[in-house]
């Protein structure tokens, strides 16, 4: 009955070993944002429409300084929604992969163009 005991002690050791062992997590190199783009009047833009969405990253506050900005072409569906990985697009300022998420607030804040500029 002992080396059983002792058996089943050590395996719960091992076992929380294991699952107590530090955990290290990567800053995403990218991450998905979708929206719906619409008129001044609140109706969704037709599908095929092509549009310039300029995204920045703001620390600290919804005001705060751009740490990266970038911008992205789309394109609508049919119901004016669109998606673009925020990361991958084309560079203004700043370069995404260095920002540090633990360091503080970061917001996003989304520019459009319905003429398909930047």
């Amino acid at each position: 009955m002992k080396s059983l005991h002792t058996l089943i002690i050590t395996s719960m050791l091992f076992w929380f070993g294991i699952f107590s062992s530090d955990i290290y997590a990567q800053a995403p190199e990218m991450f998905n944002y979708q929206g719906v783009a619409r008129d001044l009047a609140g109706t969704p833009l037709p599908a095929g429409t092509s549009i310039g969405i300029k995204i920045s990253i703001l620390s600290g506050s919804a005001t705060g300084t751009v740490v990266c900005s970038e911008t992205h072409s789309v394109t609508t569906d049919a119901v004016g929604l669109f998606n673009l990985r925020i990361g991958k697009g084309t560079v203004v300022s700043g370069n995404f992969s260095s920002i540090n998420w633990g360091s503080g607030t970061y917001y996003v804040k989304v520019e459009m163009d319905v003429t398909g500029g930047t």
